[in-house]
């Protein structure tokens, strides 16, 4: 027996919880905090002692540069903070702002992540063809690429919201410790904790390629990014039945939880 197209929509929509779709993107985000903790590693043992997402960190290093006269680091640092905004005005373009009927993931934030995919692959290219040891040159391009790519991944995340930052986790840590200091349940809070470990895992990670196998460096990039981004393209496809279960069930879109 054939079944309705209204019937065949409605298992489709009841095929995934939405709990078990924010686990999913709470996975595909700690991915991304992998990413970004790796770039921001290779970026600090070999391109200079310069951040390419953590810009609190370059804001500091811009001061101690100038207080001590450095005028190379200074330089770096202020093209990190360039490229970083050039990469963060691109992907607030792309992903632009929430919307009150977003589905777990928008599809805009996927664009987004994809160009700083095609950006990573240059910056693998790069390191690979210029060796472990790269020239000023090299080190400049490098650094260029890894603070755009991670500039726009910081604008994307941000359709989500607060609670997923990806690359400034300042924030996240404060939560956590906040809200379990509070009483609130661990349940509500490990998101936070997962961004925290993807961030840690991926500079660890990287700077043990970096000192003992560096040509492998950027795959630790690459990796959980390609992770990510098919998680994305999942949630795209299973998200937009729960979203619209959601409309059509309630009539607005509740807020996505964060646990």
């Amino acid at each position: 027996m054939t079944h309705s197209p209204p019937l065949q929509r409605q298992v489709a929509r009841h095929r995934w919880s939405h709990a078990e779709l924010i686990r999913v993107r709470n996975t595909s985000a700690m991915a991304l905090a992998a990413t970004s903790g790796a770039t921001d590693a290779i970026g600090y043992l070999t391109l200079g002692h310069v951040f390419t997402s953590a810009m609190t960190g370059n804001l500091v290093l811009l001061g101690i540069s100038l207080g001590h006269r450095n005028g190379e680091r200074a330089g770096r640092v202020l093209a990190s903070l360039a490229c970083f905004m050039v990469g963060a005005a691109l992907g607030a373009r792309i992903a632009r702002s929430p919307k009150a009927d977003d589905p777990v993931w928008p599809s805009a934030i996927t664009r987004a992540l994809a160009i700083e995919a095609v950006i990573f692959v240059m910056y693998a290219a790069c390191w690979w063809a210029v060796g472990a040891r790269p020239d000023i040159v090299a080190k400049a391009v490098l650094l260029g690429l890894g603070a755009i790519a991670l500039g726009i991944q910081s604008s994307a995340m941000q359709r989500f919201g607060v609670g997923l930052n990806t690359t400034f986790l300042s924030g996240s840590l404060t939560t956590l410790v906040g809200q379990l200091a509070t009483g609130h349940r661990f349940r509500e809070t490990r998101h936070h904790l997962l961004l925290l470990l993807g961030l840690v895992c991926g500079g660890a990670m990287a700077a043990l390629l970096v000192i003992h196998s560096p040509a492998f460096a950027p795959l630790i990039q690459l990796i959980p990014l390609a992770a990510a981004l098919a998680g994305a393209v999942w949630l795209g496809r299973a998200g937009r039945h729960v979203t619209n279960e959601r409309v059509t069930n309630e009539g607005v879109l509740d807020a996505i939880p964060t646990a």
